[in-house]
């Protein structure tokens, strides 16, 4: 089945259908989707993976259209191959999904170095689905320089693509809330990039300086290196000696209206500049080493879960539930009887 169904060789020379079945695979947890993971993991690693954040409403799906249709533009170096992958919202009725982002970026489908991919988040919180990672190493491995990661735009608990992505590109826009708004914690911490899209709108302007505000609040040169820092901690305790010094990077705030494509340019020198920074700082490595590490505690999670659920009594664990619900014994005591 996976010589005749999962091709990982044409997924890597540029085969869409290949690529498309595999994905589907993947996605829905399908048995040969071990194999075709397996035989990609080894030819990835390569792609600049740029996460797109920010509260519904601010236009990240035509920020995301426009910043593809930018980079394809002919000029006189190579064009990039562009993988999207858009995470809609799943409804907690029906559990299906509108997928509206795809329908947003459907004057980017006749070029073939775009390849645009939808998933359902299925429930899974803070702004990513289930496989969204797993979907990244597919993609990497089928040759994308870039991969644009659009998320659900759930609001400021959404984090997760900080985890994920080299870059993180959060969205604000004029008119969704007072000053305050721009200096609450949450999702603004994760930005490597700032930008104010809609900024044709009245409040622009307003809005740019009150993310501007909050990064001066903060204690300067500190916050813009908070993650630069922890992540040459996990650097030195490996190799003390080979830890990078860096200067830090300078949290840019851009003014963009990606429905005319102003600003855009600057966006993407901008996205260029901080992975040649991450490259050239030693960031790059260790972002991937520590992405790497929570995807392994996560699959192992994963596994451990299942191997309980395979040995497990149904009529011992609705003995426990009932004794919780009845106050008699606690969550977590029912919890270490069941695992024990």
């Amino acid at each position: 089945m996976m010589k005749s169904s999962f091709n990982p060789v044409a997924i890597r020379q540029g085969d869409r259908l290949a690529l498309s079945r595999a994905l589907s695979a993947v996605e829905n947890d399908m048995p040969a989707s071990r194999e075709i993971l397996e035989a990609l993991f080894p030819h990835a690693g390569k792609a600049h993976l740029v996460g797109i954040t920010g509260a519904t409403g601010t236009g990240k799906s035509t920020l995301v259209n426009q910043v593809a249709k930018t980079l394809r533009m002919p000029n006189t170096g190579e064009l990039p191959r562009i993988a999207i992958i858009a995470v809609d919202p799943t409804s907690p009725f029906t559990g299906g999904a509108l997928l509206g982002d795809r329908i947003r970026m459907n004057d980017l489908s006749g070029d073939q170095g775009i390849f645009i991919r939808s998933m359902a988040s299925r429930g899974a919180l803070g702004g990513l689905a289930h496989n969204t990672a797993a979907f990244t190493t597919v993609l990497d491995a089928a040759g994308f320089d870039l991969i644009l990661i659009e998320t659900v735009g759930a609001g400021q608990a959404e984090v997760e693509i900080a985890e994920l992505a080299h870059t993180v590109i959060v969205v604000e826009a004029p008119g969704l809330g007072d000053d305050i708004q721009a200096i609450k914690a949450g999702i603004l911490e994760i930005a490597d990039i700032l930008v104010v899209n809609k900024s044709d709108r009245p409040g622009a302007e307003n809005t740019a300086l009150a993310l501007q505000s909050m990064l001066s609040l903060a204690d300067g040169n500190q916050r813009s290196q908070v993650s630069g820092k922890h992540m040459r901690q996990s650097l030195s305790k490996k190799s003390p000696e080979n830890a990078p010094a860096m200067p830090g990077w300078k949290i840019p705030v851009l003014q963009v209206t990606a429905t005319q494509g102003d600003g855009v340019v600057g966006l993407i020198e901008k996205i260029h500049d901080h992975k040649e920074y991450l490259l050239s700082s030693g960031l790059w490595q260790v972002k991937e080493a520590n992405r790497l590490r929570r995807d392994l505690e996560a699959i192992i999670k994963d596994l451990l879960v299942q191997k309980w659920e395979r040995k497990v009594d149904s009529k011992q664990f609705e003995t426990a539930l009932s004794e919780v619900t009845q106050r008699a014994l606690t969550p977590l005591k029912a919890a270490e009887s069941l695992v024990n």
